[in-house]
């Protein structure tokens, strides 16, 4: 039996977190593969320990661990303490804000799966329809294909969106890589990486549906200049 690991990192997401949860959950994976769910509190402040505790006692037959870090160290860290705790065959980044649709699950299990790949991206941009949701702040929107366009340029892949939340894996593959980065830039630093291996990274549509600072959005204009310096810093390093 196959496995989908679900690492999410969740950081003070006490008012989506129960609701991505049950979406998470309520996906039923091609070809028979089971779920196991790992949210990496990453010392939230509010009540997302809580809530997650809750959801896991009420829902006791599902694959659902949490893992929780005293103090927040970033999306990075989270995910590479995720990674030591998961025992899946594959493996998906998913964000506790709801920007994105888990019932995509599929979409990318069915890419891997159908061409043996190690690495799917799932882009936001690759969708018509998320033009109807809109991308809400202009320096996000251009910040990202900004990201996107060096790291095609410096790593010669064809992607539409390196920053995008869904990178789907190989679960040994991205064990395999020496991951350091603690912050947001965790995207460019695993993209560069798996680029230096050889690998094209294969993108197929998602949906997208952003939110606003003011309803938790944490990423700021400085994580692109980050994400930059990451993807040059690991064109000419391991």
């Amino acid at each position: 039996m196959k496995i989908l690991s679900v690492i999410i990192p969740a950081y003070n997401e006490e008012k989506t977190i129960a609701l991505l949860l049950q979406k998470v959950v309520n996906v039923k994976l091609i070809r028979n593969i089971q779920k196991e769910i790992v949210i990496i509190n990453d010392g939230s402040h509010d009540t997302t320990e809580e809530l997650v505790k809750d959801y896991i006692r009420s829902h006791a037959d599902e694959n659902i661990r949490l893992i929780n870090q005293e103090k927040n160290q970033g999306k990075g860290a989270a995910i590479r303490k995720g990674l030591k705790e998961i025992t899946g065959d594959y493996v998906i980044i998913q964000d506790a804000d709801l920007e994105t649709e888990p019932e995509d699950y599929n979409i990318l299990l069915e890419t891997i799966l159908n061409e043996n790949l190690k690495v799917v991206y799932g882009s936001r941009f690759l969708n018509p329809k998320n033009r109807q949701n809109g991308h809400l702040y202009f320096s996000f929107y251009w910040g990202g294909r900004l990201v996107t366009c060096v790291a095609n340029l410096l790593f010669g892949q064809h992607l539409t969106d390196e920053s995008t939340c869904y990178k789907f894996f190989e679960a040994t593959f991205l064990k395999s890589i020496p991951l350091k980065c603690n912050g947001f830039e965790f995207c460019s630093e695993v993209t560069a990486k798996a680029a230096k291996r050889g690998i094209k990274i294969r993108e197929v549509p998602i949906n997208y549906y952003p939110r606003l600072i003011e309803e938790g959005k944490k990423l700021r204009w400085t994580d692109g200049i980050i994400a930059i310096w990451t993807l040059i810093k690991y064109r000419f390093v391991n």
